[in-house]
């Protein structure tokens, strides 16, 4: 989102898989057909053909609420606090949340968010991708020295980001917001009534409701702001995490180093991670086919990391579902979806922090511009129009690109060897983690992608000649589960 891992919002597979497939497999036809078929789908629930905004005439500052204070929802309260004639509320119920995430962030995001560098427990400059006969494949050599990935702790990126919208002028609001009431028949001009529980650091809430005009929804998978527009559902995953102490030597070899694992033993659609924090490693692995099974996946890829983190003692276990692909409605009347809440996770790599953190600020920045001032009320059209339309443009690319990778390398095991072995192209690495790093598809140009595609198709072909890679373990999983991996109904 989730930022995604699946939980691990991860780097690292999210970095191989954008550039390959981006390069590889397709072109730019079809990934402008993926991406005007999302937008098309967004478009289809609109509820008013209205296009001019109205004047706002309530005798009071505008007032919106921002739902959920993660990185999506405090990079969005940062925008509208900024705006004088706008009164923000962001609502968190758990300020010190540690959602359990990988917690990769591309380079480009320290920058675009003015991000400090002390909230990166560490600069990643090699990755280990591990296959599952055990082939290491080492990735990093195309790195500039001043390139990295950043692995952070979402307890201090999002405290960090929530701090400086509160410093900018938004309400910090410390409440688990319970429902939101609509406007009748979807007035244009009417409040919503948000209907919370005030904690303010006690252990029991307060009821309280308050009426705002405009909403943000950036409470995550299981939004509540998503309920109250009947946004539709969306098939999760499951991420499960383990912080965990090493001692100093140990440690020391994941200074620098983040390890991807594959293999149906560890998840038969996604992947687990070592990744190294602070002063612990995060240690996890996310399934949607089996969700059931997640401590049995977790189990493996402990075992599977072995004698590196032997004798770790866990400190911190964590789980939480994340999207697998965007709402069927993303807004409605002068609410907006963003983040987790919106379904920005993507697929293959679980990759989400910034595309959250993007989200909030996109919308923000469209309903801020939209209200002239706190004069105006946006329409859904409008929103739609300077919110959704360039999102979609500047990152279908990238979700369309991954869909065919997750259906492409993780259905079988002969398939998560071959994708292993393209990892040890420097051409995929370069495209790779410039893609990445800086959020842009990018390509070496035809022939390299030429070659790229050949050379892959002949490693599959390879791969599933061997004897010696182990075949996929069965299992049964719920009927729309499948869809994941492209499997009829």
């Amino acid at each position: 989102n989730n930022r995604t891992t699946m939980g691990a919002k991860s780097a690292a597979i999210a970095v191989i898989a954008g550039a390959a497939g981006a390069s590889a497999f397709m072109g730019a036809s079809p990934l402008n057909v993926q991406s005007n078929r999302r937008a098309g789908s967004v478009r289809a629930g609109r509820t008013s053909s209205l296009k001019m905004a109205h004047k706002f005439e309530a005798g009071r500052k505008m007032r919106v609420a921002v739902v959920g204070g993660g990185p999506a929802g405090a990079c969005a309260a940062e925008i509208f606090a900024q705006e004088k004639n706008m009164e923000t509320y962001m609502f968190e119920r758990k300020m010190d949340n540690c959602k359990p995430c990988g917690g990769a962030i591309p380079l480009c995001m320290i920058d675009e968010f003015k991000l400090p560098e002390k909230i990166v427990d560490r600069k990643v400059t090699k990755m280990l991708m591990i296959s599952p006969t055990g082939i290491e494949v080492p990735i990093g050599q195309t790195l500039k020295p001043d390139e990295y990935i950043g692995m952070t702790r979402r307890e201090v990126v999002d405290a960090y980001l929530r701090d400086r919208a509160i410093e900018f002028g938004a309400v910090s609001i410390n409440g688990l917001v319970t429902d939101i009431i609509t406007p009748a028949d979807n007035s244009p001009t009417a409040p919503y009534t948000i209907k919370y529980s005030n904690y303010d650091g006690k252990k029991t809430g307060t009821p309280e409701e308050l009426e705002v005009d405009m909403v943000i929804g950036a409470d995550g998978a299981n939004s509540r702001v998503a309920k109250a527009i009947d946004a539709g559902e969306y098939n999760y995953a499951i991420a499960f995490q383990e912080r965990i102490k090493i001692d100093d030597e140990k440690m020391a070899f994941y200074e620098n180093l983040a390890e991807m694992y594959v293999g149906d033993d560890v998840s038969p659609d996604f992947y687990g991670w070592v990744f190294p924090k602070y002063d612990h490693v995060g240690v996890g692995t996310g399934t949607v086919v089996n969700r059931p099974a997640i401590k049995q996946y977790q189990t493996a890829i402990r075992e599977r990391a072995g004698k590196k983190i032997e004798g770790g003692k866990i400190i911190k276990v964590e789980a939480h579902p994340i999207p697998e692909h965007y709402r069927p409605k993303r807004v409605l009347n002068r609410v907006a979806l963003v983040g987790d809440a919106a379904g920005y996770v993507t697929k293959c790599s679980g990759e989400g922090i910034y595309f959250a953190a993007k989200s909030g600020r996109m919308a923000a920045e469209a309903m801020v511009k939209l209200s002239k001032g706190g004069s105006m009320l946006p329409t859904q059209m409008e929103i739609e129009d300077a919110y959704l339309s360039p999102y979609d443009r500047a990152y279908g690319p990238t979700y369309a690109v991954l869909d065919i990778l997750q259906q492409l390398f993780y259905r079988s095991n002969p398939a998560r060897e071959a994708f292993v072995a393209m990892c040890a192209s420097e051409y995929v690495q370069q495209v790779t983690f410039d893609s990445y790093l800086y959020k842009k598809v990018t390509s070496g140009g035809p022939l390299e992608d030429l070659k790229l595609l050949v050379g892959t198709v002949k490693n599959l072909m390879y791969q599933n000649s061997r004897s010696d890679v182990p075949k996929d373990r069965t299992f049964s999983n719920p009927v729309e589960s499948l869809a994941r991996l492209g499997t009829p109904k």
